[in-house]
């Protein structure tokens, strides 16, 4: 099974940011760059914003010619389907045919509390994200689409224009849960998990294949990918000298690179030498990823961006290759 990789960054990226990123993708081989969609910082940097993550990917679908583009992921809770599914095959006709949508039922209770989006509880939330995606799924596809449900209701609406290549893939963001789990076997392409280990990731792999046994679906047919924050370097060096960049974006200076790679390693991240990282990521793909989304800390180092085209990935796929 080949392992591929794919980019995130967030927060407190400007459009010349995301554009000097996007270029960097399409030079170095890296197919996907995807944005997340948040619109105050989930570090508790206030004085880091973020621009939307739609209007963001519409432009970008403008000035790329290769790169696919999505969220991972957009929270329910910020827009209505209609608006979400609409926005979507927008930014698919921009680009060609080149997008991915994430949806996700929100977690960020302060984010929604600032800025004025109702945040009720997990499953009241969940309601509203099944029904959700039922409904994007519906409007997206190729038939005219009638639903009455809890929150919305459509009356034989045949959404034009339909996207580019027949579909837009649906990417399922969560834990694996069983709402989440039987949502994604309905629904979606793909399901995104984050920070799991391997083990774990084998757990949550089970939990999708099950649910996708129960609505009568062939496992194989969705796709698993594991979001990790991940940092590297060519060598012990390099990466030392990129964690002080960290350091420093994050606030804590004073951390020597040990301690801030060591405390990064414990809070899930994916952090060595090249060779460490795509050991790493082999037991992901062992365990049942099939694709695994690094979440950059540093969005203008270009080169950390060169270095998971051009050498961590064919290390990864090959690795992957190698286990199966």
């Amino acid at each position: 099974m080949e392992l591929s990789i794919a980019i995130e960054v967030q927060e407190g990226v400007t459009w010349e940011d995301w554009t000097a990123v996007a270029a960097a993708c399409e030079e170095h081989g890296v197919g996907s760059l995807y944005s997340s969609d948040h619109y105050l910082s989930t570090a508790g940097t206030t004085e880091r914003g973020s621009l939307d993550a739609w209007g963001v990917i519409c432009g970008l679908a403008a000035v790329t010619s290769r790169l696919r583009l999505g969220t991972l992921v957009s929270p329910t809770t910020f827009r209505h389907p209609s608006v979400l599914a609409k926005l979507a095959v927008t930014a698919d006709h921009v680009s060609g045919g080149r997008i991915d949508l994430g949806m996700g039922a929100g977690w960020h209770e302060r984010e929604h509390r600032a800025y004025g989006f109702p945040f009720a509880d997990s499953a009241s939330r969940m309601d509203v994200f099944e029904e959700q995606v039922a409904s994007v799924a519906g409007l997206l596809g190729t038939a005219p689409f009638s639903h009455v449900g809890l929150c919305y209701a459509y009356a034989e609406v045949d959404a034009r224009p339909k996207p580019v290549r027949g579909r837009i893939p649906l990417i399922v963001g969560g834990s694996a849960g069983r709402r989440s789990a039987r949502t994604a076997a309905r629904w979606a392409d793909e399901y995104n998990t984050g920070a799991v280990d391997a083990e774990e990731c084998r757990r949550r792999r089970r939990r999708l294949d099950a649910a996708c046994a129960e609505a009568g679906r062939d496992p194989a047919s969705l796709r698993l990918s594991v979001r990790r924050w991940m940092l590297t370097g060519r060598d012990q060096v390099d990466l030392d000298a990129r964690a002080r960049a960290v350091a420093g974006f994050r606030g804590v200076p004073d951390r020597t690179p040990k301690d801030l790679l060591r405390g990064l390693a414990a809070d899930g991240w994916l952090v060595g030498t090249l060779d460490a990282v795509a050991e790493q990521l082999r037991s992901l793909a062992a365990a049942g990823a099939e694709r695994v989304v690094l979440a950059l800390p540093l969005h203008r180092d270009l080169e950390h961006v060169a270095l998971v085209g051009r050498e961590l990935a064919p290390r990864a796929a090959s690795s992957a290759n190698a286990q199966g």
